[in-house]
Order: C-alpha cells, then sequence, then structure tokens
C-alpha cells in the first residue's frame, strides 16, 4: 500500500547558510516516518546562493523541490506558491532558519491523525527575546483581539500543518493583500496547538525586520476589522452629539433668553460650536461612507460565503436515502 505523501513548504529568502542544516534536519526528522515526503522550497527573489543550494539538493532527491520567483514578491507569496504546488494529504509550512523545528513535525502529523485539521505551532518566549519585542507582540495580539472580526490565536506563528481539505479552499482565495496564518485562522476548521520555544538562528540574519513587522501587523487590522474604517463615523457621532445640543443651548441662552446668567457668549463662541457641528456632520458623513466602502471591501476580497468541513455520504430526497459522494479527502 503505497505511504502518504505529507507536503513541508519552505519560503526562502537569503537563507544559503541555513539550507544544507535544514535540509539535513529535515532528512533526520522524517526518515523513521510512515509516510512519503516532498519538500517544497520557494525561492523569494534571492540575492545569494540559495537557489543554487537548492537546485544541488534537488538534483541528488528527487523529494525535493524548487519555486523561484522572479522578483522578491514576499514571504506571503511564497507560501502560497507553496501551498499551490502541494500533492500531499496534507503540508506543513516552517521557516528556514531552523526557529521551526523540524523535530516538530512528527507531533504535528500526530495530531493531525487524531482528527485535527489544522495544527499551529504556538511560539513561547525564550530568554532570546528583548522585553520590547514581547511587549509590543502582547499589545499586538491584544489590539487585534479586540478589533478583530476573525479569532487570531495570539502568539500562533507561521509554523503549521494544514489538511488537503483546508489547502484546497485556501487555494480558492483570491485577495492580493494577505496574511497566511490569518486567512487559516478565518476558515476555522477543527484545530489543535503546540507550543514550542524558537531556537535563535543558527546562521544570517532575519530579512523581516520591524519594518516588515509594522506592516505585517497593519495589515493584519486592517485585513480583519472593519473599525479603522468605522472610526470616522464613531468620532464624528461622537463631536455631532455633544456640539449640537451645546450650540442650541447657547443660541437659546444668547437670544431668546437675553443671557439671564450673564455668561456674556460671544460671536466667537457661537462660530467655534457651529464649526464643531460641521465638522462631526463631515466625519458622520464620512463613516456613512466608509461603510459602503466596507461592503465594497468584503466583495472584492472575495472570501468563500461558507466553508464546508464534511458533507454526509447520505442524504435525504423525497424521505429516502441517497448515497451521495463525500468531498471529504481519505484520512
Amino acid at each position: 500500500m503505497l505511504k502518504q505523501l505529507i507536503s513541508v513548504v519552505v519560503p526562502i529568502h537569503n537563507e544559503a547558510p541555513n539550507i544544507p542544516m535544514l535540509y539535513q534536519e529535515l532528512n533526520t526528522h522524517t526518515r523513521a516516518l510512515p509516510y512519503r515526503f516532498e519538500f517544497i522550497f520557494v525561492d523569494d527573489g534571492s540575492s545569494d546562493e540559495s537557489t543554487e543550494l537548492i537546485q544541488k539538493l534537488s538534483n541528488k532527491d528527487r523529494r525535493v523541490q524548487l519555486i523561484e520567483f522572479a522578483r522578491n514578491f514576499g514571504k506571503e507569496a511564497a507560501v502560497s506558491a507553496g501551498l499551490h504546488s502541494a500533492n500531499g494529504s496534507a503540508a506543513v509550512i516552517l521557516d528556514a532558519d531552523l526557529q521551526h523545528p523540524p523535530s516538530l513535525i512528527n507531533k504535528f502529523i500526530s495530531a493531525w491523525r487524531q482528527g485535527a485539521d489544522v495544527v499551529v505551532g504556538i511560539k513561547r518566549y525564550s530568554r532570546y527575546e528583548g522585553r520590547f519585542k514581547r511587549w509590543s507582540s502582547d499589545m499586538f495580539y491584544r489590539l487585534l483581539g479586540m478589533v478583530s472580526h476573525t479569532n487570531i490565536t495570539p502568539h500562533a506563528s507561521d509554523y503549521r500543518l494544514i489538511d488537503k481539505k483546508v489547502i484546497n479552499v485556501f487555494c480558492e482565495m483570491t485577495e492580493h493583500n494577505r496574511i497566511t496564518r490569518g486567512i487559516i485562522d478565518w476558515l476555522g476548521f477543527r484545530r489543535r496547538y503546540i507550543h514550542f520555544e524558537a531556537p535563535p538562528r543558527k546562521a544570517g540574519t532575519a530579512s523581516y525586520g520591524y519594518r516588515q513587522l509594522f506592516k505585517l501587523a497593519f495589515n493584519s487590522i486592517t485585513a480583519y476589522s472593519l473599525l479603522p474604517l468605522k472610526l470616522a463615523g464613531y468620532l464624528g457621532g461622537f463631536i455631532l452629539a455633544t456640539a449640537a445640543p451645546l450650540g442650541i443651548f447657547l443660541l437659546v441662552m444668547t437670544y431668546p433668553l437675553q443671557d439671564p446668567w450673564h455668561w456674556n457668549i460671544t460671536g466667537t463662541a457661537l462660530l467655534a460650536v457651529l464649526i464643531l457641528v460641521l465638522i462631526g456632520m463631515v466625519l458622520a458623513c464620512i463613516g456613512l461612507v466608509a461603510m459602503y466602502i466596507a461592503h465594497i471591501h468584503a466583495e472584492v476580497t472575495n472570501r468563500p460565503l461558507y466553508v464546508v468541513r464534511k458533507e454526509d455520504e447520505a442524504i435525504m430526497v423525497g424521505g429516502q436515502r441517497v448515497e451521495a459522494m463525500s468531498h471529504e479527502e481519505p484520512a
């Protein structure tokens, strides 16, 4: 009986020093497992010898496959390309810097065999991470949890295993400004979590600096929350709700009642309140326009209306059971 195939997707960008060590780790920790493996390396426009090294590995090991981008398109595009090419019953996504230990692949597969459709690696803080990075990470996930309409798992890494049925739905997603882990979280499905402590990089420097991390955080908030669009409307509503009654009150006190409390309200004060009312009206209108933009955003993103995990193998038609083909991949 032919063993099941497991795909391993590795995005690469200037990781030449780590590639031989990563291949050795993958080979060591998958050799004894009762599965077939394919190792899909996606070179995201590297300027070092990454492509040449992977090509040499591919020449001597047919399990190794290389996808070479014409230029740097970003990690999310690289992961997506790897998943589009994955042929396995499940795919494991991991980074090339060995901070996602290949020794955990067996645990990921075991959780998958126990019924999980998505197995997510949760990073524990290590002694190598500074206080600022820990604090900023905590604050980001706390903020994202408050504003997001999708349940994003705190400290979840890109190190994860996803079942073939999840890959099939993922490949139907057409959005360009994508966060892979966010899309997988949005899809749902049954999931398990494996906690691990990321070791330090074996070699090289991280190409994903604070600028890229900030961009990732900003894209995550805008992609999975409509709050930034609604903020102008909320602010306008608040200003309008406070400035309009205040303006009416001051007008009544000044003209019909002839300033009985001798506040000496000037025309400049009334003008300032009028300007506040107008600003509130403008911001409220912007908020209304933003809601229409939110609907356009949802339509352009073109995510599925719903996601089916499994269809029953028998359905009822006219009171009789009629056999139907299941769309679930065999275990």
